[in-house]
């Protein structure tokens, strides 16, 4: 399970009025309470998916059987992360990512700026964000985000009614290829576990898992070393990890863009769809998306969560629930902003989505400080059972940090200086 990263963009964001499926991007005035929202439901639930890999290595991400067999309350907890969160709040920030992308070059465009120049230093200083957060820990997708952007920012002018099939296409085709490649993999797992592997075939997937094994334990000896020896491997081993994993997900993070891009020319953030257009979404796409994982979790539960099956899972097979239910969750939160925006909770989550970024990378500065060897050193030693205690601990440290400084500034300081460097002037904090 990738962690995800916000687009900061809710520190630029106004609102804008509904436009034609193909007509002009819509102008902004204001803040779009719907974008705030969503994008806080999404950093909220992000910190549930990221937590498996602060507290243990990568791998932990993939199976609760990573350690070895893991109890009946482990494998609840990551079946409930896996149901709820994983994928469907990577697809959510996509989406808007693609949403904000117009929104700020719109913005820019009424103050007679270049937006699309501004958008590219923007993408650009992003990759420079995401590289170092890199540095700090293995989960960071900013820098996919940057690259899958600046494809997106050249596509942003073709049409809806071309945009949402070809976002489409590619994104099923990416995945189908990836869903027929990994079946025989798959298979020779489950062979492999019924006792009905050949003797080769045997051999070659036991040391395959012997040395996932011996990855890990490298991973995590690393990791409870010191932060200057860390940096010091990726920058001499995996320098070009980044860029790799941009590339390898690829297919399914630009389709959510150009989707994200089709849904905001159409006008669903700001009152352009009618609420039994939003209802009928809500209600098909979780009780759709949410039966489709909830089988895939059945399949590999019964097999007690195989690494081999797990990675073909999340990184093939549930990308559709993931999309739909993104889909499902996008126009229920739309209801609750036009319902609900004011109160108590939902103003501390739209802040938590003003601060996206300035609360993504703090997520990992205070986790990686508990878990990892320069803080108090737990990495791979909390069950997955209780890290829903450090979970709701990040949700309580977000909803009451974020609202109070935006009752100071008026954004978060890693957007405020994102924003300073994509215009190459200081700005005010508090404008």
């Amino acid at each position: 399970m990738s962690p995800v990263a916000a687009d900061g963009a809710a520190a630029d964001g106004a609102a804008a009025d509904g436009a034609a499926a193909d007509g002009p991007i819509p102008r902004p005035k204001e803040r779009i309470a719907a974008l705030d929202l969503i994008r806080g439901v999404a950093i909220l639930g992000i910190l549930a998916v990221n937590i498996e890999g602060f507290a243990g290595p990568m791998a932990a991400t993939v199976t609760p059987e990573w350690n070895g067999a893991a109890t009946g309350a482990d494998r609840f907890a990551f079946a409930a992360t896996m149901l709820l969160f994983e994928g469907k709040m990577r697809a959510l920030l996509s989406l808007l990512f693609g949403a904000s992308l117009l929104l700020f070059i719109a913005r820019a465009e009424k103050k007679g700026e270049n937006g699309d120049v501004l958008q590219l230093r923007r993408l650009i200083w992003l990759a420079v964000i995401g590289y170092l957060h890199f540095l700090l820990w293995w989960g960071d997708i900013l820098f996919t985000y940057a690259l899958a952007g600046f494809f997106a920012l050249l596509l942003r002018h073709l049409p809806v009614k071309v945009l949402v099939p070809a976002a489409l296409l590619a994104f099923t085709a990416w995945h189908g290829s990836g869903m027929a490649a990994s079946m025989e993999p798959v298979l020779a797992e489950i062979r492999l576990e019924a006792g009905m592997a050949m003797p080769l075939e045997k051999a070659r997937l036991l040391k395959e898992g012997g040395q996932a094994q011996a990855d890990s334990r490298a991973e995590l000896q690393r990791e409870a070393g010191g932060l200057p020896a860390l940096v010091q491997y990726k920058l001499t081993h995996e320098p070009g990890f980044p860029l790799t994993l941009a590339i390898m997900t690829m297919g399914e993070t630009l389709p959510l863009m150009l989707i994200g891009m089709a849904l905001f020319r159409s006008g669903i953030f700001t009152g352009g769809w009618q609420c039994r257009q939003l209802w009928a979404m809500a209600l098909g796409g979780i009780s759709f998306g949410g039966l489709l994982t909830l089988a895939l979790i059945g399949i590999a539960w019964s097999h007690l969560f195989p690494t081999v099956m797990m990675q073909a899972i999340l990184g093939w097979w549930a990308a559709v629930p993931h999309l739909v239910m993104a889909l499902g969750y996008t126009a229920a939160l739309i209801l609750l902003a036009q319902n609900y925006r004011g109160g108590w909770l939902g103003t501390r989550i739209a802040a938590v989505g003003r601060m996206a970024l300035t609360n993504y990378l703090g997520c990992t500065l205070v986790f990686t400080g508990i878990f990892y060897g320069w803080g108090l050193g737990l990495i791979g030693t909390v069950p997955e059972r209780w890290l829903w205690v450090f979970v709701l601990g990040g949700w309580i440290a977000m909803l009451v940090c974020s609202k109070r400084w935006l009752d100071q500034h008026a954004q978060g300081p890693v957007e405020w200086a994102w924003r300073s460097l994509t215009h190459w002037r200081r700005l005010p904090l508090d404008a």
